[in-house]
């Protein structure tokens, strides 16, 4: 009798299932934008976060800090959008490079405006934005060890390792688990994701909310176009009719939402502010293949780094790079990328120039700091945006457009 030899480690690869989201955006635009052409927010970049601890990390865009009478970023009167909020890209959760890659996303501590993450590329190792995928081919049930995979050919299937478990319905919906990290998709729109510090809860109705007790951040968007922000001595109140306020420890804007603000107690003219956008809906389950970390990005908006419409670093950017170089030198990556990035606000020459002399300016940052790795240095201008720059209506969408302005440092695999 002829024995066939199965060898199930390869088959529980191939049909492992991997819950993940696309690193979906679920904020929305909730204030005036700066009145240029080339709008720039700012973040309380000297507040910092807890660990981003690898992929089991969501991120808040965090507001500005004031400086004098008006908002960083702003003109005098004018209020910052309530920040959008994300779900990391899901589909890294459960897989393992299976090479060595920089353990930076422990070692650097996220804070607002300063997000680490495993990278993704793309076959030519191009870095790229995650999606949301779910591996299954075909109906089949296998276990090696403690592994246990299930696939039933509908659709629906399992997975379980005594760490992960991980089950999809099938109709789009399922769940994730594994002792720290906890998510539900419901397949309607609506989910879950908590782990040790955050939580976020998607409606499916155009609210939600995020809530970190690592950064002391929350974040309420109600789908009416009202909602709030808080995090430390900062505040923000849309309340969905033009009216609003902001707060923080040197300045105080109440916008009356028919032209005019009082900031500290003076009159200025002030647009009203637009509505809060609805948050984005939860992303349902699909069959795809899982895909792995290619290394490490850290992403820093431009208001942590610089000041309105330049690219000169502000000199409480220093702290941040310095911090940034030392860790740089001490894991030893022989090649970093740094990529400037902007919004579609100005004309694309303008953005290009920008956003390659912001990637040099943290380029020859680093290298100042003692950083020997190869470092290059590339601007991309409003080419790749990672959130819409304008609202489905044509509107513009400035919690978007202030994440589509920023620098990343792409450290690869090695």
């Amino acid at each position: 009798m002829t024995k066939a030899l199965i060898s199930l480690p390869s088959l529980a690869l191939v049909t492992a299932l991997a819950l993940s989201g696309c690193s979906l955006t679920i904020g929305g635009d909730s204030s005036s934008q700066p009145q240029s052409q080339e709008a720039q927010t700012s973040s309380d970049s000297g507040s910092a976060a807890g660990s981003a601890k690898g992929t089991s990390s969501a991120r808040a865009t965090g507001t500005a800090a004031a400086t004098g009478k008006a908002v960083a970023g702003y003109e005098p009167g004018q209020i910052p959008p309530i920040p959008m909020f994300e779900l990391p890209d899901l589909s890294l959760l459960t897989q393992s490079t299976g090479a060595f890659t920089p353990d930076l996303t422990r070692t650097i501590t996220s804070q607002p405006g300063v997000t680490v993450r495993p990278a993704r590329c793309d076959a030519s190792g191009s870095l790229v934005s995650g999606s949301t995928v779910l591996g299954g081919d075909g109906s089949m049930s296998t276990s090696s060890g403690a592994t246990s995979v299930t696939n039933n050919g509908d659709g629906s299937g399992t997975y379980s390792d005594g760490k992960v478990s991980i089950v999809n319905n099938g109709d789009g919906s399922g769940t994730y688990s594994d002792g720290k990290v906890s998510i539900v998709v419901n397949g309607d729109g609506s989910g879950t994701y908590s782990d040790d510090h955050l939580s976020v809860v998607v409606n499916g109705d155009g609210s939600g909310t995020y809530t970190d007790s690592a950064t002391g951040e929350s974040i309420v968007i109600n789908g009416d176009g009202s909602g709030t922000y808080s995090h430390g001595k900062i505040s923000i109140v849309n309340n969905g009719d033009g009216s609003g306020t902001y707060s923080d420890d040197k300045v105080s804007i109440v916008n009356d939402g028919t032209g005019s603000a009082t900031v500290d107690g003076a009159t200025v003219s002030a647009k009203p502010v637009p509505k809060a956008g609805k948050v984005g809906t939860f992303p349902s389950i699909d069959a795809a293949k899982p895909v792995q970390s290619c290394g490490t990005v850290i992403t820093l908006e431009d208001s942590v780094l610089f000041d309105f419409g330049s690219s000169g670093l502000r000199s409480e950017a220093s702290t941040t790079l310095s911090n940034l170089a030392t860790v740089l030198k001490d894991s030893k990556a022989p090649k970093v990328q740094v990529q400037g990035h902007t919004d579609s606000i100005s004309d694309d020459a303008s953005n290009q120039t920008l956003s390659e002399q912001r990637a040099k300016a943290v380029t020859d940052a680093l290298t100042s700091n003692g950083v020997t790795a190869t470092i290059e240095s590339v601007g991309y201008g409003e080419t790749r945006p990672v959130a819409p720059n304008e609202n489905s209506d044509g509107s513009d969408n400035p919690a978007g457009r202030r994440l589509n302005r920023r620098v990343e440092i792409f450290v690869p695999t090695f």
